[in-house]
């Protein structure tokens, strides 16, 4: 079917994962993958029938409890245990866009055959994702080393008709869910509680969905930056290639190209300038900026990985007849790139405030905070304080979680990641950094218009005319919340690709 994604072994990129969840592509089980996990779980259940040696997960108990042995007769109970027993998340819900990554990555990673998991589970997972049925998952709970347990956990009670599910608009008990949609609970087998609760779904979620936003909003840091470089009469001549093909980081060079490109054909950019120089706010957009692009570009390649493989544990090698317990499910590798992207996104905003700042301060032949008849009119004096507010506690915030670990599990988990803490963090960062910018484009683009009547690019006064629409000029005193509300509203309105 032409609107169906099929999951198999391909490599899922991040733009591929952008389009699946903005096309609203259904999701289907290769014929490959249906293969690999029904071998997968014919040779777990032979290895159980003829094998009678404690295997973690499988028939032990769990964490500490390892050398637990656990009889046969009890092996699915126990399995069910373990998701009811983990299901213990707190605080704030998990946004629905995030938790149906959640269940695209856990299908992902489930399918490759090394998890031992009932065909018919990880179908229920599709069905839950194609119905918009969406588990209540909650943001506090997990340490991001034995996978997200906590949050795994709440997403995979459903599949037992337990814990709750947003299904038609509003929250209700998932058994009223699977009744109505006439499906029994799934009855757990050996290992697939493990196999659900093990992974790093709930940190990769949050990195795809907060990499696809970052893409995006690196892309406006440059237009708005553009933008408020000719609000304040700025110069064209750090953008020169010259300059940055003798310190050719990629991000730095792609920066100076786009706002070349911005700035085509602007008459104000072209106009004698008196100052020699500018604050490094305008004259360093394409180090900063850039330097941000290439953390972004680094996560991105952490991510695909981490996307594309198996996180729980143990894991079944069905060719070397091994079942291997180890840690894959142990989130550092996100939990590290999670507190470099928060720290670049961060700075964004940090260097968006410092052009702010700038526009207002009277310089340039611009009135004091950009308004006619300052003393009268505060004009955009508070907007800066917002923004600064809001930069200082992206300072607070940017603070690497994964420089903690906390002892768990009696000592058995004894270093733990933090991944879960920086992924709910950096998305906190994230949602910042888009109010910062919409306070920089609110000033930026009344500055630009005391540069009248000369006119900059075709681009720029193309989207200025489009902003204008949602957020008049400001010739008197008025509530500017509602400008930034409306500014933030006029730039997710945009849609743009991941870079390359």
């Amino acid at each position: 079917m032409e609107n169906t994604h099929y999951i198999s072994t391909e490599v899922l990129s991040l733009e591929q994962l952008q389009e699946i969840i903005s096309q609203n592509k259904l999701l289907s089980l290769s014929e490959e993958a249906k293969v690999n996990i029904q071998k997968c779980r014919d040779y777990l259940d032979k290895k159980m029938a003829t094998n009678d040696k404690p295997i973690y997960g499988i028939n032990t108990g769990f964490g500490s409890l390892c050398n637990v042995k656990i009889s046969n007769e009890n092996l699915s109970k126990l399995q069910e245990n373990l998701v009811k027993s983990h299901a213990c998340g707190t605080g704030d819900e998990v946004p629905a866009e995030i938790v149906k990554i959640m269940l695209l990555l856990k299908i992902q990673s489930l399918s490759y055959g090394h998890s031992g998991v009932q065909l018919v589970t990880v179908e229920r997972l599709i069905d839950f994702y194609n119905n918009d049925i969406f588990p209540v998952i909650y943001t506090q709970g997990s340490l991001g080393a034995s996978g997200d347990l906590a949050p795994l956990a709440h997403l995979s009670l459903p599949l037992l008709g337990e814990g709750e599910v947003y299904h038609d608009g509003f929250r209700q008990p998932a058994k009223k869910v699977l009744d109505k949609m006439s499906w029994e609970p799934i009855v757990l087998q050996s290992k697939e509680g493990l196999a659900l609760l093990n992974g790093t779904q709930f940190m990769s979620s949050y990195g795809c969905y907060i990499l696809m936003k970052a893409a995006k909003y690196s892309y406006f840091a440059d237009v708005i930056g553009a933008i408020s470089l000719e609000g304040f009469d700025g110069r064209i001549e750090p953008f020169n290639e010259l300059i940055h093909m003798v310190r050719p980081h990629k991000g730095q060079i792609m920066t100076a190209r786009r706002m070349n490109e911005l700035l085509e054909g602007s008459q104000i950019i072209a106009q004698h300038k008196e100052h020699v120089q500018d604050p490094y706010a305008f004259r360093c957009m394409p180090q900063v900026h850039g330097a941000s692009k290439d953390t972004i570009d680094y996560v991105k390649k952490v991510f695909k990985t981490e996307i594309n493989s198996v996180t729980d544990n143990p894991n079944i090698f069905i060719e070397d007849d091994m079942i291997v317990s180890g840690g894959n499910f142990h989130g550092q590798p996100l939990a590290l790139t999670l507190d470099f992207l928060a720290i670049a996104l961060a700075e964004l905003g940090s260097i968006s405030e410092r052009r702010t700042y700038q526009l207002i301060s009277g310089l340039r032949g611009l009135p004091a905070f950009l308004v006619d008849n300052p003393g009268l009119n505060s004009g955009f004096m508070i907007p800066q304080y917002t923004a600064a507010s809001i930069v200082s506690q992206n300072k607070q915030l940017a603070t690497p979680a994964s420089i903690d670990s906390i002892v768990s599990s009696n000592g058995q988990e004894d270093h733990v990641s933090m991944g879960a803490n920086a992924a709910t963090k950096c998305l906190k960062i994230m949602e910042n950094l888009e109010r910062i910018l919409a306070i920089e484009l609110m000033n930026a683009s009344q500055a630009i218009h005391f540069r009248e009547p000369l006119k900059s690019s075709e681009f720029i006064q193309t989207f200025l005319k489009s902003y204008r629409e949602e957020v008049p000029l400001v010739k008197n005193d008025r509530i500017l919340h509602y400008d930034i509300e409306n500014s933030v509203a006029f730039l997710n309105s945009f849609m743009v690709e991941l870079e390359d």
